[in-house]
């Protein structure tokens, strides 16, 4: 055997190494809808806010029991459609959707997602609603961050900027909406083009 051929060997090996420890079913498709839902949601949720307060700064508890339903709807919605689009690309792929990949990717994702989910509850259940924009954007892009090196390596950066809009979010809570638009809805686009052009097509 050549030295060519035994490069070539490692090559394929590291190759096959590499595919089998990430998560590549990931679609660029899902990102851009689940965007575009989230603009739509936040649409909504301002138009809530709008018609059930006089003051943008404290929210009634009422219209935020009409948030909170609109931004399970947008989560449900996208979820779904990431799991639906995830699916016909492994299926496209012959791949598996549950692999052990996607197990190591869930358990990265959603230990985050569930703590973020819970000390959010918390502090609603308190009544502290201002900084429920900037927790979410927060622990989402933590999140991204611990998932990243079990899916395609540059969705830590949509983490970082997800953090980082949090972070503002939460020195000015007042636009909180704006922010929690650009996060979810804004940078979902643009990532999830980004990814279709370069993965999907």
């Amino acid at each position: 055997m050549s030295i060519e051929d035994y490069l070539k060997d490692l090559t394929e090996i590291k190759d096959m190494m590499h595919k089998s420890s990430r998560f590549f079913s990931l679609s660029g498709l899902s990102g851009i809808l689940a965007g575009i839902y989230a603009l739509i949601g936040a649409a909504v949720g301002y138009y809530i806010v709008s018609t059930h307060t006089r003051d943008y700064v404290m929210i009634s508890e009422e219209a935020f029991r009409y948030i909170i339903i609109d931004l399970a709807l947008v989560a449900t919605a996208s979820i779904v459609t990431g799991l639906w689009l995830s699916y016909r690309k492994a299926r496209k792929n012959n791949e598996s959707l549950w692999n052990s990949s996607a197990r190591r990717l869930a358990e990265a994702l959603l230990v985050p997602l569930i703590t973020g989910g819970i000390f959010i509850i918390i502090k609603i259940y308190q009544q502290h609603y201002g900084l429920t924009g900037a927790l979410m954007l927060i622990f989402y892009g933590l999140a991204l961050v611990n998932a990243s090196k079990y899916t395609i390596g540059n969705v830590k950066y949509l983490g970082y900027i997800e953090i980082v809009l949090g972070l503002v979010c939460a020195i000015v809570p007042t636009f909180g909406f704006v922010f929690w638009s650009i996060g979810f809805g804004v940078m979902h686009i643009i990532y999830g083009s980004l990814i279709y052009i370069k993965h999907d097509r």
